[in-house]
């Protein structure tokens, strides 16, 4: 099935990276957009395997100053660097987080050929960070234990498509096309209208993400993600290891099928997953007991919406 929105797991461990899988960081299509969300330190090589063209990415999000989500992102900009990158990118991330890069690159003597932006994020509620014609992404925050956000992409409503045998019966004006495609009736000179129904096909229902990197229990999250269309939530530990979690304020796959059943989400994508676990299918049965419509992320996966 050929998708306009989509997301490729690039990394799907935490910490420590073994058994053949790596730190966090996936890759978001939207159109023609490219989004990179967390950067772990296997970033590119990844990209390289499952053929995903860096030099496309525009924006990317780090959730939080833990290594595994974004020691890879010194190493990207100075390939962009490397590699004569002219376009503008623009970084999104928590407060220092543009120290680092800026102590990095002055140390090194690197000159970025390209300009960077960097945007602030916030973990006081959910906020606009990008806003594009077609959709539009926002941050919540997650509990974890330092500043943390999490990142929520939504689909915008977008043109009508018209239809095509009313077309040919009637042919309407440029203005009533423009119109209908934007959802509204239009009224000729004459009086008469034509209405959105007759003329145009429904919309599709729109679609969303909701990317929740590491993070406490913590139905709160309600608020953010109700009825997304796929939710990624960090599934660290299995109900065994429930106390670990707690102390290290991450959750369990248990936890995470709560948090998408209390949430309505439509599917359930576990990730982040501790290094003590060679085999993951006893997480994916632990999630599945509470919310079936879970699944296991992989590494070179590319998941529709």
């Amino acid at each position: 099935m050929i998708t306009d929105f989509e997301v490729t797991i690039l990394g799907n461990t935490s910490s420590i990276p073994v058994h053949g899988r790596h730190h966090t960081a996936q890759v978001v299509r939207f159109g023609q957009d490219f989004l990179l969300l967390d950067c772990g330190e296997a970033m590119q090589l990844q990209a390289r395997a499952f053929k995903i063209k860096v030099s496309k990415i525009n924006h990317i999000f780090i959730s939080h100053l833990h290594g595994d989500h974004y020691y890879g992102l010194i190493g990207l900009l100075s390939s962009y660097s490397l590699g004569k990158r002219t376009t503008p990118l623009h970084i999104y991330g928590p407060k220092g987080l543009d120290d680092i890069i800026t102590t990095n690159f002055r140390y090194s003597n690197t000159k970025l050929p390209f300009p960077l932006h960097f945007i602030e994020t916030k973990d006081n509620g959910l906020n606009l960070l990008l806003d594009e014609k077609k959709y539009a992404i926002y941050s919540f925050p997650l509990k974890h234990r330092l500043p943390t956000t999490g990142f929520l992409i939504r689909e915008k409503v977008g043109l009508r498509s018209m239809v095509k045998e009313k077309l040919q019966k009637a042919p309407l004006p440029y203005e009533a096309i423009k119109s209908l495609r934007d959802g509204k009736n239009f009224t000729d000179e004459n009086g008469k209208t034509y209405s959105v129904e007759e003329f145009t096909h429904p919309l599709p229902a729109l679609r969303s993400y909701a990317y929740c990197s590491d993070t406490i229990f913590h139905p709160e999250l309600k608020a953010y993600l109700e009825n997304v269309d796929l939710l990624y939530h960090e599934s660290t530990f299995m109900e065994d290891n429930l106390e670990r979690a707690k102390t290290t304020f991450h959750s369990t796959a248990k936890q995470a099928a709560e948090i998408a059943k209390l949430s309505q989400v439509k599917r359930l994508l576990l990730g982040h997953f501790s290094s003590r676990y060679t085999q993951l299918d006893p997480l994916l049965h632990e999630a599945q007991s509470v919310f079936p419509n879970s699944i296991l992320s992989e590494e070179g996966q590319t998941y529709a919406l």
